[in-house]
Parts: structure tokens; sequence; C-alpha cells
């Protein structure tokens, strides 16, 4: 018995290793499900998401496409264009606010400033200005004249645009502008010289001897300049005076030369003398005007006008007292000559 017992225990022993790897094989199957599933339901939720993801965006897309333009543009414009015209419209709308608003000179003055007080800064300031050929404008006029203050640099002053204004005045024929670097500015110019006075519906101003209106109106300076009237006269007096000065008995008793009716001249002379001269053959008749008054004195005579306009001959109308005193001559001549008859 006691062998039999020792036999069956001895079984038993033999037997239990087997019922371990048993047990440990099953618990490795379970827990090799158990991951297979994890792993399974993770690609379910992954694709669960990714799906509901794609689903979202296309939702998006097919709900605001865009149009056919946009999409072209888009797709063949460079990038950051849109940023690009975003900005030229910013800046377009106050550039058009500036001018509507009328601050375009006060904005163009601001942004010559400030440039022009940086290039100061850096060496550039103005420091010299030598003016040739002035005579009747200052130094202070023709700087103002050319846009050249006390703000102004040599780096961005502008030769050429000087130039042209101090040309576009009257007084200045021509103009040289010359930048030395740092700071100096050189101006030469050729000034007009007043040539007449003249009068033209009532305004008196003083000419140049091409016509050019210098000054609308007469310092005391000028008042020794001979004086034209009438229309069409400041062009024209050039060569009338030069044509008078070559008569000068007659030129030096003249107050002022008047076209008539842009075609011809009269004379005005100092005692209030009137004298027509002819459209044509105007020196002849300063000649012969000249003759007269060397021969016979006839300025001195008691006249108040002197036509000639006729070529063949010279109309001389006396005035009032002179008329007078002719038309009591006449009386007493004929008196005279019916006494002499009875």
């Amino acid at each position: 018995m006691d062998g039999a017992g020792s036999l069956t225990r001895s079984f038993l022993r033999s037997l239990r290793p087997q019922a371990d790897l048993k047990a440990a094989a099953i618990g490795a199957v379970v827990l090799l499900r158990e991951w297979v599933q994890d792993k399974r339901q993770q690609r379910l939720h992954q694709k669960r998401v990714t799906a509901k993801q794609k689903i979202k965006a296309k939702a998006v897309v097919e709900r605001e496409p865009p149009p056919r333009l946009i999409a072209l543009v888009e797709r063949y414009l460079p990038r950051r264009v849109g940023i690009s015209m975003t900005a030229l419209l910013l800046i377009g709308s106050c550039g058009l606010g500036i001018v509507k608003g009328g601050h375009l000179h006060d904005f163009i003055t601001a942004v010559s400033d400030a440039r022009n007080a940086m290039a100061n800064s850096a060496g550039f300031r103005i420091t010299s200005v030598v003016i040739n050929g002035r005579k009747q404008l200052s130094q202070d006029e023709i700087l103002a004249i050319g846009g050249v203050s006390g703000r102004s640099s040599l780096l961005f002053l502008d030769a050429d645009d000087v130039r042209d204004k101090l040309k576009a005045n009257p007084w200045i024929a021509d103009a040289t502008v010359l930048k030395l670097y740092p700071g100096q500015l050189m101006i030469e110019i050729t000034e007009r010289k007043a040539f007449a006075l003249w009068q033209e519906a009532g305004r008196l101003s003083v000419i140049a001897d091409d016509g050019a209106l210098l000054e609308p109106y007469v310092s005391r300076r000028f008042l020794s300049l001979p004086l034209v009237v009438g229309k069409g006269a400041d062009t024209q007096a050039r060569d009338f005076l030069a044509l008078l000065a070559r008569y000068p008995q007659v030129n030096s008793v003249t107050k002022a030369a008047i076209y008539v009716g842009e075609r011809r001249w009269n004379l005005r002379l100092k005692d209030g003398l009137d004298v027509r001269l002819p459209e044509q053959d105007v020196g002849n008749a300063l000649a012969a005007l000249s003759k007269l008054d060397k021969d016979d004195r006839l300025f001195s005579k008691d006249i108040v006008a002197i036509d000639m306009r006729l070529p063949d001959r010279l109309v001389v109308q006396l005035s009032d007292d002179a008329a007078k005193a002719r038309e009591d001559l006449f009386k007493e001549k004929k008196k005279k000559k019916a006494g002499d008859a009875a």
C-alpha cells in the first residue's frame, strides 16, 4: 500500500509542470487577443477621426466654392500679391484724400523739408551764395524767385528748375545755375533793361525793348524813360523810338508817342502841341518837321496841331486866340481895302 501511494504521488508530480505550461500558454493567448483587439479599436478610431475630418473639410469646400476668376488669380499670381494690392489701395486712398482736401502743396512741402533737413544734417547745407549780373533785382529777390530758402539743401536742389523759375521772371532774360559741393550755389543772370513807359487803358507800366512788361507800376527811378501810349505800342516802340532818336530837333521836345489804331503814330510835344504823322514815310515826315522848326521855329508858333497825314500838304491848326487874332487881322485888312476903294 505504501508502494502504491508512493507511485501515485510520483505520477502527480510528473503531471504538474505540464499543467503550468498549459496555463501559461492560455494566459499568453488571452493577452495577445486583448492586445490585437486594442490595436484594432485604435485603428478604427483613427479611421473614424480621419473620415470625420475629410467630411468636414469637404463640406467647407463645397459650402463656399471660390469663383472661377478668384481661383485662377490664386493659382497663377505670386504669393503676397494681395497684401501688396491692399497696401497700394491704402496709399492711393490717402493720396486721393490729400488731393481732394487741397493739401497736396502742403504735403509736398513737408516731404521736401524733411529730406532737405536730412541732407543738411549730412553736410549739404547751402552755406555760400554767389550771384553775378544783377542790377535791378536784389539777392533776396533772386533767391525768392528761384525758390531757394534757408531750408534748401544743395543735394536736392534742382538747378534746372531754379533756372526755369528765374527765366520766368520778366526782368531776367537768361540765367545759369551751378551747384558746387558741398555747400556753394552760384547764379549768373542777364537782366533786361527798362526801355520805356507804356500807358494803356489808364495803366502805366515799365517795359523792355522787346515789349516785355517788367513792372506793373512806375517807381521814381523810371520817370525819365520815354512814354508810349496805346494798344500795341509796347511791341512797336523800339523801332519807332529808334527812328525818332535820329531827329533830335523833334525828339528833344517830344513828351509822348501815341500809337493810333495800331497802324500809325502821333506825337504829343511838351508844350501840348499834337503832331499827326502819316502811316507811311514816317522818316520823311520827321525830317520835314525838324527842318520847319529849324527854319521857321514852327514849334514856337501859337498852334495846337500839325497834320502831316496828307502826302502833299501840311495842315496847321491854330489855337483859339491865334485864330481870333487872325480873323481880326483879316477884318482890318478888308476895312482898309474898302476905305482905299472909296
